[in-house]
């Protein structure tokens, strides 16, 4: 763990919700920074994702309720670090680019910095998923949040995140922490990462059904936010 000294770099804990990425996670675990700290959030694997995070010498924290939400959540209360950022464990983002990130919120130009999605190839972003998002983000833009992606990759202090009213423990979290943080005047700001094709398949925009089914469940969650 970096310690917080005149001439230190902030140290950083890195919250991985996860959930049967057994086959993603020595990738994405082999390149975290150096000084980031892993904290792998256990929504209930059953491949051995715990095990592998162990092995790798990752924090890992149990988390009995499902739920993507959830799983940050436990993950942020058993960070200490000053900054922590959030990146999924499905190796379609890479946490070498983590420190991009990090460094425009160290650099005091922003409280809470998105990863805006950049596909490397058509199979990392398929087009309904693409579209999905596109139309949530359009939806936030209209209540004043200024972003185009609800990109799962983001950094941000610690203290900051634990002190906004987030109450979604399931997947429409990203959708109300980017709401809460606009109510509460937090600068968000966006920067470009790659974007991957995932390992294993997608919890929640597989397939067209799923996608048209969670756009239509995070717009009515955004409908009843205040």
């Amino acid at each position: 763990m970096i310690t917080h000294g005149h001439q230190e770099p902030p140290s950083v804990d890195v919250v991985l919700p996860c959930l049967d990425e057994a086959e993603a996670l020595p990738w994405v675990l082999d390149r975290m920074p150096p000084g980031y700290r892993a904290v792998v959030a256990d929504n209930g694997s059953r491949d051995g994702s715990a095990r592998i995070a162990r092995e790798r010498g990752a924090v890992v924290v149990d988390v009995p309720r499902r739920g993507y939400g959830s799983a940050v959540h436990a993950g942020l209360l058993a960070a200490d670090a000053d900054v922590v950022c959030v990146c999924d464990a499905d190796a379609s983002l890479d946490p070498a680019q983590l420190p991009d990130l990090v460094a425009q919120l160290t650099a005091g130009r922003a409280d809470l910095v998105l990863g805006r999605r950049r596909p490397t190839s058509p199979r990392a972003w398929p087009p309904h998923a693409r579209l999905g998002n596109a139309v949530v983000a359009r939806r936030l833009r209209r209540r004043g949040v200024r972003v185009h992606d609800l990109g799962p990759m983001r950094a941000a202090r610690r203290a900051d995140l634990l002190g906004l009213p987030v109450t979604d423990q399931r997947f429409g979290y990203p959708l109300e922490l980017l709401l809460r943080a606009a109510q509460a005047g937090w600068r968000i700001v966006e920067t470009d990462v790659d974007y991957h094709p995932r390992v294993g398949r997608s919890k929640v925009t597989g397939t067209p059904l799923g996608t048209a089914r969670t756009v239509r469940d995070m717009t009515a969650a955004l409908a009843s936010l205040r």
